[in-house]
């Protein structure tokens, strides 16, 4: 891999391809595709590494970013109930695509997901792609990275 961030949805996919490439490649135990927490960081508002957009003093708890891991044929994400479902309806287009597992921690609000996606490289970065704009509801020019291969 030569670069590690996208801006746009053409160019995102094509990352997300890569990272799962490079992945499958070296053999890594998963690759981690991240952006964001706030969508103001995204666009280029004020808000920087996840803070959010009032700043690091605000009541408002820290929203951890949006991440999706790949490994193993596996898609693994963490989300709130209202992602898990707009995330089965999304699977509903994605035939071989099925949710495998749900936790849910008793010590955090949400569910941790894995979905075996037993596709190629480009029908998964499709997905991921979908699931960073429809289930965890980022802009259209959201800026996406490689945090991990």
């Amino acid at each position: 891999m030569t670069r590690f961030d996208a801006t746009t949805p053409e160019e995102r996919q094509k990352l997300f391809a890569e990272g799962i490439v490079a992945h499958r490649e070296r053999a890594s135990p998963f690759v981690t595709f991240e952006t964001h927490a706030d969508a103001t960081a995204e666009s280029g508002g004020s808000a920087t590494d996840g803070a959010d957009a009032e700043g690091e003093n605000s009541d408002a708890p820290q929203q951890a970013p949006p991440w999706v891991q790949f490994g193993d044929g596996t898609l693994n994400l963490d989300c709130t109930d209202a992602e898990l479902d707009d995330l089965k309806a999304l699977l509903g287009e994605f035939p071989a695509f099925k949710i495998d597992d749900i936790v849910r921690p008793e010590e955090t609000e949400g569910v941790n997901v894995r979905v075996s996606a037993l596709a190629d490289a480009n029908r998964v970065a499709q997905c991921v792609e979908r699931i960073f704009r429809e289930v965890y509801d980022r802009p259209e020019e959201f800026r996406a990275w490689v945090a991990a291969v």
